[in-house]
């Protein structure tokens, strides 16, 4: 099976939400999907927040359906000094596992990473996710960071956060 990955851009906006959906029904919550193509048209490329890598199937010269996508941002570490990459989402399609890709993901993400100056390459992965954690461990080297736990506040949690503004006299 042939493939390549390539930078998203902006004509891609369909096959990046149906791979965001992909990976929705993968992690058993496509209930949470919200992302549009407006909304991917506007964070991804017309202000920038995140930027997406896409595998096709076939040659760049006769490429075919979108495989697989490796979704990132910057991020900065007051540790080091220096940007880091954040991984938000990688996605095979399920008969293009196994094949390289997303070694190929990851040999990219080191590019960009290295071009960027980037001190560290970080993600997240489902604790479920066993064969996704022995490809990070087993094939990448990768070490899971057991001292740190994720925190996240959703839309009602920030808009709480007012409430802790001091008063303005």
């Amino acid at each position: 099976m042939s493939y390549f990955i390539r930078k998203a851009t902006v004509e891609d906006v369909n096959s990046i939400l149906q791979l965001v959906i992909d990976l929705a029904i993968y992690e058993k919550a496509l209930d949470s999907v919200k992302a549009t193509p407006e909304l991917l048209r506007k964070n991804l490329f017309e202000t920038p927040y995140a930027h997406t890598l896409l595998a096709f199937a076939g040659t760049p010269e006769s490429p075919g359906n979108a495989i697989g996508m490796a979704m990132y941002f910057f991020n900065y570490s007051t540790w080091t000094g220096r940007p880091g990459l954040y991984l938000e989402d990688l996605f095979v399609d399920e008969s293009y596992r196994g094949k390289g890709v997303g070694k190929a993901f990851f040999a990219e993400l080191a590019k960009v990473a290295q071009e960027k100056n980037c001190a560290r390459l970080d993600w997240s992965v489902l604790k479920w996710n066993q064969p996704s954690i022995d490809f990070y461990e087993k094939k990448l080297s990768a070490t899971a960071m057991s001292e740190w736990m994720g925190m996240r506040l959703e839309e009602g949690g920030i808009e709480n956060l007012k409430k802790l503004a001091p008063e303005k006299l």
